[in-house]
């Protein structure tokens, strides 16, 4: 993991990638999906102070009228302000007009916290890199359905596309 990063809230959004209560109440690892769930509500509880954007996104079946109980972002995640985006892949980007979204708000560093570690989060922030976003994993804001596939990602994958961090270590540059 890196040192600690100054971010510009001007430029720099949270994007939490499928908190739903369906998803954090899954067997995973090496994080409970509560503390995920907590660990995301900290940062974005930060990122609101600090002035920066917070992107929630879920995912929601294709084809099916009725999704399953569980569907909606965790209870008391998203907030005024914040920008809630419905995914129907496994990835944030496709169809969604996100980074329509990001770039209409000048916005050009992502980080990233959510669940499926090797999943939701990768897939998006494999679409972020490939559009020119700088990006940010914070590896205690994420976990996935094994140990093993979580530490693939945030030790092999991560790495080559941007940095990883623990929670305490975003911080926001003043002034």
């Amino acid at each position: 993991m890196t040192a600690p990063l100054a971010l510009d809230p001007a430029r720099t959004a949270l994007v939490l990638v499928d908190l739903m209560d369906r998803i954090v109440a899954l067997p995973l690892e090496p994080h409970k999906g509560t503390d995920v769930l907590v660990a995301a509500e900290q940062l974005a509880g930060a990122f609101r102070s600090a002035g920066a954007l917070v992107v929630l996104i879920r995912v929601e079946r294709p084809g099916v009228p009725e999704q399953p109980p569980g569907s909606r972002l965790a209870a008391g995640l998203l907030r005024d302000g914040d920008l809630e985006i419905v995914k129907r892949t496994i990835g944030g980007f496709l169809g969604t007009g996100l980074d329509e979204h990001l770039s209409e708000r000048g916005i050009t560093t992502l980080v990233f916290g959510g669940i499926a570690t090797n999943l939701g989060v990768e897939s998006t922030a494999r679409a972020a890199a490939d559009l020119g976003y700088n990006l940010v994993f914070v590896e205690d804001a994420m976990a996935a359905l094994t140990a093993a596939e979580h530490e693939a990602s945030v030790r092999l994958d991560f790495p080559r596309l941007g940095s990883v961090v623990a929670a305490p270590d975003v911080r926001f540059t003043t002034g």
